[in-house]
């Protein structure tokens, strides 16, 4: 079992920058693969990006390319999003999520491929 804490959400004024951070515990963190997703109100839950075990790789969905940043801290067991250039449209709950992935260089993207989640952190972005 693993168990994930967001913290580091909050509101914002367009173009401002927030850094999520997601803390791990229960399981050896460095064998799971982690994602971010976000869900706005009215919308399903999608994918933000991702980064692999060994954090070597990070994929991140078109909408946030360049804005956004993944990174991990292994030996902190945590997982962050740096988030600048922040827009209204970004406004969501944040939610970090695991997969015990066997590939040190996996990425995964979609939902059911990830095994825990956290309970999420609400970002909101004003206009």
């Amino acid at each position: 079992q693993v168990q994930l804490v967001e913290s580091g959400g909050g509101l914002v004024q367009a173009g401002g920058e927030l850094r999520l951070s997601c803390a791990a515990s229960g399981r050896t963190f460095s064998n799971y693969a982690m994602g971010w997703f976000r869900q706005a109100p009215g919308k399903e839950r999608e994918f933000v990006g991702a980064i692999s075990r060994s954090g070597t790789s990070a994929f991140y969905v078109d909408s946030v390319k360049g804005r956004f940043t993944i990174s991990r801290d292994n030996a902190k067991n945590t997982v962050y999003l740096q988030m600048n250039s922040l827009k209204p449209e970004d406004t969501a709950v944040y939610f970090c999520a695991a997969n015990r992935a066997l590939n040190t260089g996996s990425i995964y993207s979609r939902s059911y491929e990830y095994d825990y989640w956290g309970q999420g952190t609400q970002v909101t972005v004003s206009s």
